[in-house]
């Protein structure tokens, strides 16, 4: 072997020596819980021709449509509502159906229903009353649920099975891909209580001072199933926590109540000058046009006097809604009713308000202007909001989504109300209206992922009510608030990804709200940067309006359109429940030595320039630093592969320099981006973020050098509380000693 031959036969050695070096590396990362791997096919479905590895919809993408036409009227004395509906069910599909699905959403509240029987509860031997009704101990006598009258299809009844809060119709001839069939039914329920049904969506609430009622209809009519490429049929029971997965179709609703009351809905009123007087006629023409403050087509004066008048004469209002997913309505003669435009590229939708007396002064105010403030920042950052009206109607007690309308609460008290009553107003309307974009037409599947819609949108309330109301010091989304929540008892936990029904209660608004929404806060303000993440998930919004995405869809087009590997995000965030807490372990100080080896005389000392030790005033550092003494590479095969830099250009560039050894250990188990602030010596403060992919080799503990110009006073970890750290006393270098105050704080945020 010759010379030549002797040197590549070192470098292929050492190529060996650091391939099997690397090999363990590689094999002590996956040894440990494999935070860095991606999420293979065993969490997110392999793509195909209806979804693909991009997260956008495939070319094969198909989704199926209900078309409805229903004709419904509510007895203001018995609160009975009797509808009958024609629907048309179109087959987009590739398969062939033999049986349609359809939710039947108040059979939730029969006396048998699952939701009774699987409700638990506990006793204490001494309990205020109105808790019993929290142990599933039946004490109204509320008969809810359907009465289906029939079923039928061309004037002949077709056979049906009801299984709990599910319908099955069986076709008279099956249904081929492309075809379309079409069929009737008739049934009627009476309306629950409001304040009594808290699982309830709708309801109504009476108000005794003046014998009236203000009702809310939600989930009034029996409904389409979804059949999709993923799930088939949806074939989950409603049990009052998971919401709804819907079909996209066309909807006439002809409603009809007394003749004194105003109804909201969603679509457009079709018969105006039927249902309007003339003056309201002018007015709410004249609202169209108003761009800067609400018009009033009812006022509160006009609402008060028809307080004292019940109609016995009846109206129908009729509405249209095109490319809608679902239906809701409120009607009462004690509304009050105001509405302004907003615009929304070429369009001007109206953003509307309906309320009685009691929610005054605060709803004149506030709530037709946080309709306007959610259209506007939501279609900057999704899509333009494509529908003419969007509703906020006051009601008692939780707030509740459908298209173009929702229901809010927020009450004054006799007149006053405080800042906390304002902002939860204010925050309600822009999370409800928010809706109208996740899931209304980014349409997931809330029965099955509650967080794809409500902490999408919870994300988007933040943005907006901090961007429009500086003020209120908004923090809900922001990832200090979940710290208490995050670093609690693992066991009673569930992640993200968990069915909507198989998360506690008391869980669920963390769980599904508040944890998404704070993760996709650090992603766009940390791990993303804004520019990044506002693209990103504007294409997202865009890629699935008027579609159904699954968590892989958001997964993936969050990727694809920032050209960002987020697997070890989406595996810590959403499929896990380990938290943040970094911890500075030490903090080592070097300067080069002032004995250098003198590159040019091999093995004389030579002194360099004066590097004197740091003075002990306000230092850390109880020694000063230590000294770093360097030598020369030794002439190898080493210092050929690695082909160093000329040895006195590093000296000199670290003549002079303050060099930190930072140790860092990842005590929560949730890998997270590191955000170091140095504090100098001479006042001034430095920030720098390190991605998270420094534990990429070692989840648990990592080291990094730094080289300073100045000296440190102190280093903390994650400063302005972006991450979520869970325990920032061990934030601090040097370490701090916390108080019985700071851990009281600490233990109770």
């Amino acid at each position: 072997m010759n010379a030549l031959g002797f040197k590549n036969y070192k470098r292929e050695g050492m190529k060996r020596v650091l391939g099997v070096v690397c090999c363990l590396i590689v094999l002590q990362a996956s040894a440990q819980n494999g935070k860095f791997e991606q999420l293979g096919s065993d969490m997110l479905p392999t793509p195909n021709s209806y979804r693909t590895a991009t997260g956008s919809p495939g070319p094969k993408y198909w989704q199926q449509r209900a078309d409805y036409t229903i004709d419904v009227e509510v007895n203001d004395e018995t609160q009975v509502l009797t509808g009958k509906e024609k629907i048309t069910y179109h087959n987009n599909s590739p398969q062939t159906l033999n049986y349609l699905w359809l939710q039947l959403d108040q059979n939730l509240f029969s006396k048998n229903s699952n939701y009774n029987k699987t409700k638990t509860g506990i006793i204490y031997d001494s309990i205020p009353v109105f808790y019993l009704s929290y142990s599933n101990i039946p004490l109204d006598d509320y008969e809810g649920g359907y009465t289906i009258r029939s079923v039928t299809s061309a004037g002949k009844p077709l056979p049906y099975i009801i299984n709990n809060t599910m319908m099955r119709i069986d076709l008279p001839v099956p249904l081929k891909t492309g075809e379309h069939f079409s069929f009737s039914i008739e049934w009627n329920y009476k309306e629950y209580e409001r304040m009594l049904f808290k699982d309830g969506r709708g309801g109504y609430e009476y108000f005794p001072e003046d014998g009236n009622y203000v009702y809310t209809f939600g989930q009034w009519y029996p409904r389409m199933c979804v059949y999709d490429d993923v799930e088939g049929w949806q074939n989950k029971q409603f049990l009052g926590q998971g919401e709804f997965a819907l079909t996209f179709g066309n909807f006439k609703v002809n409603i009809t109540v007394p003749s004194d009351h105003i109804v909201g809905a969603t679509g457009w009123l079709q018969n105006p000058n039927e249902v309007l007087t003339k003056t309201q006629q002018e007015r709410f023409e004249k609202a169209k046009r108003s761009f800067d403050k609400p018009v009033f087509i009812v006022t509160e004066s006009e609402a008060k006097e028809k307080e004292t008048e019940h109609a016995t004469k009846k109206s129908t209002w009729t509405f249209e809604a095109e490319n809608v997913r679902d239906f809701g309505f409120a009607h009462s003669r004690k509304f009050i009713w105001d509405a302004m435009a907003v615009h929304v590229g070429k369009k001007t939708p109206l953003a509307m308000s309906l309320y009685p007396k009691e929610g005054n002064p605060l709803w004149e105010k506030e709530s037709t202007r946080a309709v306007k403030n959610t259209l506007e920042e939501y279609s900057a950052r999704t899509i333009e909001y494509p529908y003419p009206v969007a509703y906020s109607v006051h009601t008692a007690e939780m707030g509740m989504e459908y298209p173009m309308i929702c229901f809010n609460y927020g009450r004054p008290v006799k007149g006053k109300y405080s800042n906390t009553t304002r902002t939860n107003l204010i925050a309600v309307v822009v999370h409800e209206v928010g809706h109208n974009f996740f899931p209304m037409i980014v349409n997931s599947d809330e029965r099955q992922w509650a967080w794809m819609d409500e902490g999408l949108n919870s994300f988007l309330e933040g943005e907006t009510i901090r961007k429009f109301y500086p003020e209120l010091n908004y923090t809900e989304g922001l990832p200090r608030t979940v710290v208490g929540y995050m670093r609690g008892d693992k066991t009673e936990m569930r992640p993200i990804m968990t069915s909507s029904d198989n998360i506690r209660d008391l869980e669920l608004g963390y769980n599904a709200y508040y944890k998404p929404a704070a993760a996709l806060t650090l992603l766009r303000q940390t791990i993303m940067g804004p520019k990044l993440f506002d693209i990103a998930f504007k294409e997202y919004a865009q890629r699935w309006a008027f579609k159904h995405p699954k968590p892989a869809d958001f997964f993936r087009t969050m990727e694809d359109a920032s050209a960002m590997d987020l697997d070890w995000f989406w595996r810590g965030w959403f499929y896990g429940t380990d938290h943040v807490d970094i911890a500075v372990e030490d903090v080592k100080w070097y300067k080069v030595k002032k004995e250098t080896i003198d590159l040019e005389n091999r093995g004389r000392k030579t002194k360099s320039k004066d590097v004197s030790s740091p003075k002990n005033q306000e230092q850390p550092f109880a020694t000063g630093p230590t000294e770093l003494s360097l030598k020369e590479t030794p002439s190898s095969a080493y210092r050929e592969f690695r082909n160093t830099l000329d040895e006195q250009s590093i000296l000199k560039k670290l003549s002079g320099k303050n060099i930190y050894e930072v140790k860092l250990r990842n005590s929560g188990g949730l890998v997270s981006p590191v955000i170091i602030q140095w504090n100098y010596k001479d006042g001034t403060t430095e920030t720098e973020m390190i991605p998270a992919e420094i534990w990429r080799k070692n989840e648990s503990e990592v080291t990094k050098v730094f080289m300073k110009e100045k000296e440190i006073l102190n280093v903390v970890i994650d400063p302005k509380e972006e991450t979520g750290d869970v325990n920032r006393m061990n934030n601090y270098f040097p370490k701090r000693t916390a108080s019985r105050f700071d851990m009281f704080k600490e233990e109770n945020e």
